[in-house]
């Protein structure tokens, strides 16, 4: 079995600038590279984990969102590092103006995307890793046995009680993972 670094994306690899779809608008997180290069030194394989409703809300399509992924994983490349799977949940419960409208359960809170990965790589979760930026992800994470969550700081409310690392930026979620044995 492989230990996982899971890394939801906007707000900890890109800057959150809402619905972000095309490489001229994503801007990598300072620190985001050496945070997954240190991941790979420690033997982690590296997953991102994303819910993306601006396709079921129309923003965007599934083809313009994986093209963006293709750009993202050649970009972590060029810096050493290798994303294995890019993992979204393209649905939304009520907003969906397509056909991605769907109470499913890969959508973070609930830990689809994660036991997808799981099953495909023969992760074990409990020697894994999720970095997120919502009580979602942190949520998702503990929903599917993952028990290192690191939330980090963000512009979204943390008014619910769970039991993981806060951290103010990404850096510190480094010096997390730069401590471990």
């Amino acid at each position: 079995m492989i230990k996982a670094l899971f890394l939801d994306r906007d707000g900890i690899i890109n800057v959150d600038h809402g619905y972000v779809h095309k490489s001229k608008d994503f801007e990598f997180i300072d620190g985001i590279f050496e945070l997954c290069q240190l991941a790979t030194e420690k033997g982690y394989q590296l997953f991102v984990i994303t819910n993306q409703s601006g396709i079921a809300r129309g923003y965007y399509s599934v083809e313009q969102f994986q093209s963006l992924s293709a750009w993202m994983v050649d970009e972590f490349a060029n810096q050493n590092v290798t994303i294995e799977e890019v993992f979204f949940c393209p649905h939304h419960p009520s907003k969906a103006v397509n056909d991605f409208a769907s109470d499913c359960d890969c959508r973070k809170p609930k830990p689809g995307m994660i036991v997808q990965a799981q099953s495909k790589y023969n992760i074990d979760l409990a020697q894994s890793v999720f970095i997120g930026d919502k009580v979602s992800d942190m949520q998702a994470a503990k929903a599917a046995g993952i028990t290192q969550c690191i939330l980090v700081a963000s512009d979204y409310q943390d008014e619910l009680n769970v039991d993981v690392q806060r951290v103010a930026d990404i850096v510190a979620a480094r010096k997390i993972l730069e401590n471990e044995d």
